[in-house]
């Protein structure tokens, strides 16, 4: 999302015949995409049972849609601002559907990762596109109104998702779910794309490609070389290499940036140190709450057993506060800064995730608890920094810093997510080690923190169930420690270069 909000070329002097329709065309779009990152959590479990596939390749079927989701969003806007908005738009949403459609005939786990990075391509070309479209047809207040009803829907998306989810995996089998994204996106492309006009930023010279592909290729190494170390080994070297080329490429993007003329990314934003407080922030959420739509309901249905319609509606406690607490951020503002806000609401779900920790096994409504903590107090920066990202620079640099902050949002997640599966993983595998494993314990560990607990059973014979979820739960602790620990020092940061910073109205 590169276009820029407040650069008038970009601009027409017509608007839509009803740019409503048009603004509930991109609303469409936008919903389905967090049910898709939502969805594939959910899935995963069943997929496992119905298609087999590896610990690595089942850990794939959320972080693929997530490395090509965030890796291409400012590609996405660039090419937006140059060639149209509404083409990036339609040509994303239709993308989307095309892979959804085609997930829903695919015979391996291995088919499904190659289509789930599809469906991250066109998610990215849908939210970049259909966001620089809703900046041409509203102006002002409205535009505000806008989108802040863009980010309602994600959360909306977050709140319903799971139990949507739940329930069509439990009814009607995991293809199902990917069958109703892509309803929901051709009802996008019916409503919206005959209405839609097409704009372009005139000032476009043409896409940073250097850079494009040394980001791209970086997070692609970073990722493949963390969700492979809990089967290879930190020290194999598969993963030094992928991890080695990984911070090669950043040299090389670093470099590139600075001598582009119009750069993917301009660094010299990062001079401001407000800007910096403003990107902790999505990478804070990340951790304290993003990882959990994804671990957690792992944890619910493939180690505990639950159904996905139970796992659905315990996920509501987490995601539901989403819909209402950022308003109340926003709304908080007018007595307090934004970064004391902000940094309020991660200490409060750092509480939380040792709270969360500390649940055994079976409980019901004492999961309740933590995770309402957790997704209130993650509410809070969530509702903030959108506004934010554009208010802590100059207002001619306001295009750059929204897509270099919406980059960092999404690219964070799928970062994040590799990490904390990988953590999750190689802390399971060090307490089953603990307990006297000895064979193939990376690959059982992995296998239980995928939620594939029948296949880690069956490679570990002389452990029954109870020693294999005791395993994964002394892990799931640790983890959560190394969670709010993350999310304390997020609150510091927040704290000491935001404190004195305003949120938008």
């Amino acid at each position: 999302m590169t276009a820029d909000l407040q650069d008038p070329t970009n601009v027409a002097t017509a608007k839509s015949p009803n740019p409503h329709l048009v603004l509930a065309s991109v609303l469409l779009a936008a919903l389905v995409l967090p049910l898709s990152f939502t969805g594939g959590a959910i899935a995963t479990p069943a997929i496992g049972r119905d298609l087999g596939g590896t610990a690595t390749e089942l850990t794939w079927i959320t972080n693929a849609f997530m490395l090509t989701f965030g890796s291409l969003m400012m590609t996405a806007g660039a090419l937006a601002d140059q060639y149209g908005r509404k083409r990036i738009f339609v040509g994303g949403v239709a993308l989307f559907v095309f892979f959804s459609v085609a997930l829903t005939f695919a015979a391996s786990v291995a088919m499904i990762d190659l289509l789930r990075a599809g469906q991250g391509v066109g998610a990215a070309a849908a939210l970049a596109g259909g966001s620089a479209a809703i900046a041409q047809e509203f102006e002002g207040h409205a535009r505000l109104r806008a989108f802040s009803l863009l980010g309602a829907t994600f959360g909306l998306g977050l709140a319903v998702g799971p139990v949507m989810v739940g329930w069509l995996v439990e009814m009607f089998g995991w293809r199902s779910i990917f069958m109703a994204g892509a309803i929901i996106g051709a009802l996008a492309l019916v409503f919206g794309a005959p209405r839609m006009r097409e704009t372009r930023d005139p000032d476009a010279v043409g896409l940073d490609w250097p850079g494009v592909v040394s980001f791209t290729g970086l997070l692609s190494l970073f990722t493949f070389g963390v969700i492979q170390a809990p089967e290879s080994g930190w020290i194999s070297p598969l993963v030094i290499g992928s991890l080695s080329g990984a911070v090669a490429l950043l040299a090389v993007f670093i470099v590139v940036e600075r001598r582009a003329a119009r750069p993917m990314l301009d660094l010299g934003l990062f001079r401001y140190p407000r800007f910096v407080g403003v990107q902790l922030l999505p990478i804070a959420t990340c951790y304290a709450y993003v990882v959990l739509l994804i671990v957690l309901p792992l944890r619910l249905v493939g180690v505990e057993g639950r159904s996905e319609i139970d796992a659905g509606l315990l996920m509501i406690a987490l995601s539901g506060p989403m819909v209402v607490v950022p308003w109340l951020a926003a709304n908080l503002t007018r007595w307090l800064s934004a970064g004391v806000v902000a940094g309020v609401g991660l200490v409060i779900a750092a509480i939380g995730l040792l709270w969360l920790g500390a649940v055994p096994a079976g409980a019901n409504l004492a999961l309740v608890p933590p995770i309402l903590v957790i997704g209130f107090g993650a509410g809070l920066p969530w509702g903030l920094m959108d506004g934010l990202s554009v208010t802590v620079v100059p207002k001619e640099r306001a295009g750059m810093a929204t897509g270099v902050f919406n980059t960092t949002k999404v690219a964070g997640e799928g970062v994040a997510l590799a990490i904390v599966s990988a953590a999750l993983a190689g802390l399971t595998a060090s307490n089953l080690r603990s307990a006297g494993a000895a064979d193939r314990v990376g690959e059982i560990a992995q296998r239980v923190a995928t939620g594939d607990l029948p296949h880690a059973a069956a490679l570990a014979p002389a452990f029954d169930r109870a020693a294999l979820i005791q395993s994964y739960l002394g892990a799931f602790q640790q983890l959560t420690w190394g969670l709010s620990a993350i999310t304390l020092v997020s609150a510091i940061a927040a704290f000491t270069l935001l404190g004195r910073v305003k949120g938008e109205p």
